[in-house]
């Protein structure tokens, strides 16, 4: 079944949420591969091909396939990621799942060991729009690049 194009529909909404994700993307602190990084992972957890796909393949351009593939494990292969992705995808875990975590002192406490203040807020900005966009991409059904 072929679904809405949220973005045709709602411009205005699609272009405000553009707007964060321009923000995250081109005026912050954040490494752009730690972006795409948190991007893949909350898409992950939340089940959006479009985006679990579009992210994947942005990290290839500067990560291995071998590191991108174990995204999902990354707290069982700490040699592969520093200590800063790790509080990254810790704390992107934390607060994607929110309703369940509380977003614990362990992962505060970690994320804030790592980041400067205003880095781990535009952190949680990051993880908050991708958490957006995979809440319109799941639902709609935006499709993927990807061919067999």
């Amino acid at each position: 079944m072929t679904r809405l194009n949220w973005q045709e529909i709602a411009p205005e909404g699609a272009k405000a949420l553009f707007g964060i994700h321009h923000y995250v993307t081109r005026r912050t602190n954040l490494p752009e591969e730690l972006v795409h990084l948190v991007f893949l992972r909350v898409s992950q957890i939340n089940g959006c091909a479009h985006c679990i796909d579009m992210h994947s393949r942005d990290l290839r351009k500067t990560m291995s396939i071998d590191k991108i593939s174990l995204v999902p494990v990354w707290d069982e292969v700490h040699h592969l990621f520093s200590e800063q992705e790790r509080a990254a995808l810790a704390w992107a875990e934390e607060v994607t799942r929110v309703s369940e975590t509380h977003a614990s002192d362990e992962a505060y406490a970690a994320a804030s060991a790592q980041f400067a203040p205003k880095d781990l807020v535009d952190l949680t900005i990051t993880i908050a729009a991708m958490n957006a966009f995979n809440r319109l991409g799941a639902p709609f059904r935006v499709p993927v690049a990807a061919q067999s």
